[in-house]
């Protein structure tokens, strides 16, 4: 599972956790760290399609 997946996931608990007991700083945490796992699949998808390019030429 990359770092992206494994932050999304972790978001996800906490904001589901933060909703369960109403507490709403656990809810933004958790919004917070899914996006960070969205940005960090994203920027490995391009540094992915740059090696690829790279390998090609």
């Amino acid at each position: 599972m990359a770092d992206g997946s494994i932050d999304s996931a972790k978001g996800n608990l906490k904001e589901t956790a933060g909703d369960l007991t109403g507490d709403k700083d656990l809810q933004h945490e958790g919004k917070v760290d899914q996006a960070t796992g969205s940005i960090k699949d994203k920027v490995g998808d391009v540094a992915d399609k740059v090696k690829d390019a790279i390998r090609r030429d």
